[in-house]
Formats: C-alpha cells, structure tokens, sequence
C-alpha cells in the first residue's frame, strides 16, 4: 500500500516553500502532497531554478511520487510573501495549512502530516496565542502530546516543551510526568516497533538534585513517579544527572531519552544529527513529523536550504505509518 504524505508549506517568507520544491526533484516512496499555494510554489521554483510541473490532485491520484512534478492542494496566501520579509497578514494561511492538514489526516485522507518551519513570533504578532505545531495539533485533533526528536542512535522526548524556564519546575507535576512517560512508552511500541522500551529519564537539578541538596523535584516528584511505573511493568532508568546521561555507554542501551525541559535534551541531539534529525509528535490520533529547523529566513530563495531534515522526517512518517498498518493487521 502507498503511503499518503501531506506536506505544508510553513512560513512562506521562510525557507518551507524552498524545501518543498527541493524534495520535488526527488523519488520518493510515497504518494506525495503539498498543501500551500501554487503561486508561492511556482515562483520559488523558477527563483531556484528548477523545473516543477504542478499538478491538482484528483480523488483517486494515488501514486509514487515522480521527480520533478507536485501534487499541491491549493491554499492561497493572503499577500504575495517576499523571501525574508515576515508580514503579519501570512499568519491565518499558515495555520490554516495545518489545521486542514491535521482534518484531513483524522479523515483518513492522507497516513501523515509532515510538516515544514513556521515562525511562532510572526502568528502571535497576528493575534493568535501560539506556542508551536505540537501544541496547535493536539487542540485540533485531541490526544496528550508529547515532543520528541530523533537522530540516527538517539531519541529525546520532552516532559515540557515551548515554556520560559522559569516555569519549567511548577510545570512538572507527577500527573504530567506520568502521563508523557506512558505515551513515550506506548508510542515506542506501537509505532517505531520496540517491544520493551528502555527510557532514560534526566533529573531536573545538576546531579540529578545531589540528594536533595541541589533541589527536591527529583525526590518528591521524578522518583516516585518512576517507580509506580516501573510497578506497571515500564522500563525506566533515573533519574539521572543529564551532563553524564548522553554518554555512549548508557545510550546504546537506550531506546529513548525523556528530558525535563526543552534545552536540557535538544542541544545534544542536534549536536549529534543537525540536518538529519527529524521532529514527531506522540500520542496523537494522527502521525505527524517535522524538520529540526526554523524558517532560516536569510537562506529564503538562495538556494542554500538543505532538505535533508525534511526528507528524513518524510522517512520517518513512511515507517510510523507502515508500522502503524502492520500493527493494525495483527489485532484484526
């Protein structure tokens, strides 16, 4: 069975619509589907240089996506963007893009959202509260969302995600903990195919709190709720200082990393996979990925975009997706 992959375009002043036209010129083992504007597409190719043949799908246009040509669901901007330059008026495109997107996927028209960068700041500035895709999709589609990234060797899920760090503590609740570790859990079986995963979990403190001098979290919230997890049969390993969890040897053990906060876990993994690595969304009804990028504004139409993130979170989407089917297949 094809896989079907609908892809948005993100920030039109950024570099989306340029990955778009780049992983056009691929062969890609999928049924391939962009939702933006064809206009946006159109011109960026012929600022790219590339040739792109754009085509409107049909109800039963179900096929291996061919180099060079692009199946693009029209959504119009509302001004034509310059590369670089956000405009405020963009905004309700861009959410719009990914909310017809995740509807689209719960209706089972397509097996997957992926999707390209989009600014957080410029959606605000346009009046709407927005926090990132993560949280934008789960209030569409429903679900408990947890972040995480993946790299070649290594996976680094989020207990919390887009927060001041100054919130980040009060927000670690044993319910929330416990609630994103069982998601992580059950999402490592169902769709990435472990059978018996093995987390790592970070402390929030240096040293994992040093005893509880250098905090109480770990004490009073992290360990507890590990060990009533671990009681559910899960395989939880922490809390552990994380200036010595990303370390080989614990990792090739690992199937998966949960951090505390946003900038305790990513800076190792896109250390490690920068451009590879690819963003996925858990425990949502919908599969969805990302790149691990932003909308790179100043490499807008120079031709300098790298698409290798995107084409390996349409990888990764292709494999939750024929896992997903797999799994389905068994429990029939």
């Amino acid at each position: 069975m094809i896989t079907r992959i609908l892809l948005t375009t993100g920030e039109p002043a950024g570099i989306g619509p340029d990955l778009c036209v780049q992983i056009a010129q691929r062969e890609l083992a999928c049924d391939l589907t962009v939702i933006g504007d064809p206009r946006l597409l159109a011109e960026r190719a012929q600022r790219l240089g590339l040739n792109l043949e754009i085509r409107t799908p049909g109800t039963d246009d179900i096929q291996p996506h061919r180099a060079g040509s692009l199946k693009v669901w029209p959504t119009a901007n509302a001004v034509d963007p310059a590369c670089g330059r956000l405009n405020a008026a963009n905004a309700p495109y861009v959410l719009e893009t990914i909310s017809s997107g995740v509807t689209a996927c719960l209706e089972r028209r397509f097996d997957a959202l992926v999707t390209a960068p989009v600014h957080k700041g410029i959606i605000n500035e346009a009046g709407v509260a927005f926090t990132g895709h993560t949280e934008f999709i789960a209030n569409i589609s429903g679900g408990h969302p947890v972040m995480m990234l993946a790299a070649p060797g290594l996976r680094v899920a989020l207990a919390t995600t887009h927060l001041p760090l100054a919130e980040v503590s009060r927000s670690i609740t044993r319910e929330r903990l416990s609630a994103v570790l069982t998601t992580l859990d059950r999402d490592l079986i169902a769709r990435f195919g472990v059978a018996a995963p093995r987390i790592l979990v970070c402390g929030l403190n240096p040293h994992a709190g040093e005893s509880g001098h250098l905090g109480r979290e770990e004490i009073e919230i992290i360990e507890p709720v590990l060990e009533s997890l671990r009681q559910r049969g899960m395989n939880l390993v922490g809390p552990l200082p994380a200036d010595t969890l990303f370390l080989p040897k614990y990792l090739e053990r690992a199937d998966a990393v949960l951090a505390m906060y946003h900038d305790q876990g990513l800076p190792v993994l896109k250390y490690a996979g920068f451009g590879c690595a690819v963003n996925i969304t858990l425990g949502l009804p919908v599969i969805r990925t990302s790149v691990d990028h932003g909308t790179a504004l100043d490499l807008a139409g120079t031709g300098k975009a790298d698409a290798g993130s995107l084409a390996a979170a349409i990888d990764e989407a292709i494999g939750m997706a024929s896992r997903m089917r797999c799994r389905l297949s068994e429990m029939s």
